[in-house]
């Protein structure tokens, strides 16, 4: 089994090749350059693998929360390649292939992406094996010292918005441990083909028109009263 796997959602730009288990990838820290990249990075890992386009036998990307442009690179160039190979499309939430970044023995994750203007986008997971992640209640965005953290003895934080804002979070954690942080982990490829794989194995997937993003808010920046400008 081939799959293509696609992850934009943020600053870091990534393509992985699944061929049977075995995982090829590229991936490159590029603000704004995801577009220029992208489809150069994905014909490297098909090259390197011995695949054609033809061969695939589905593609999955990071369906967001995440970087607006990023989210709509990542499912045009997913649908454009589904459409032209007529394939399934498996889209993946970005704060789960996140939380695939936590180490295996953490067996619950809260995945948090700073979502800027004082907000983050977050997910809270239990790992049921080893690439197998149970979403314990609704991705969301909003501050994070509202964050609703469902109950759990202990939590492994992943992402950039525990740089920015840990100790909001911590507070929110309540009588939980916080059993440790990868507050530089990022949602890659490699994690969307490891959660995709078994749904496509599965003869899973949905069609093009079907793959969409999930933004969790429509609003991209302040205005300018909400920023203080007069």
């Amino acid at each position: 089994m081939n799959l293509l796997a696609l992850e934009t959602s943020t600053d870091q730009c990534s393509v992985a090749l699944w061929c049977d288990g075995a995982l090829l990838t590229r991936s490159l820290h590029a603000p704004r350059r995801q577009a220029e990249i992208l489809l150069p990075m994905f014909d490297e890992v098909l090259a390197e693998g011995g695949i054609t386009r033809g061969q695939l036998d589905g593609i999955a990307f990071g369906r967001g929360p995440g970087a607006f442009t990023g989210v709509r690179l990542a499912v045009s160039v997913a649908q454009g390649l589904a459409l032209a190979l007529d394939r399934p499309v498996l889209p993946v939430s970005t704060l789960a292939a996140l939380a695939l970044a936590a180490p295996v023995a953490a067996p619950c994750v809260l995945a948090v992406l700073d979502a800027r203007m004082g907000e983050v986008y977050a997910g809270a997971f239990r790992r049921a094996a080893a690439a197998v992640l149970d979403p314990l209640g609704a991705e969301t965005v909003g501050a994070a010292a509202a964050l609703e953290v469902p109950a759990a003895p202990a939590w492994f934080g992943v992402g950039s918005g525990w740089a920015v804002h840990a100790e909001a979070l911590g507070r929110r954690l309540g009588a939980a441990v916080l059993a440790g942080i990868d507050a530089a982990a990022v949602p890659e490829a490699a994690q969307v083909a490891r959660l995709a794989a078994p749904t496509l194995a599965a003869g899973g997937g949905v069609r093009a028109d079907q793959a969409l993003p999930v933004y969790l808010r429509d609003k991209v920046a302040l205005t300018r009263t909400e920023r203080g400008v007069a």
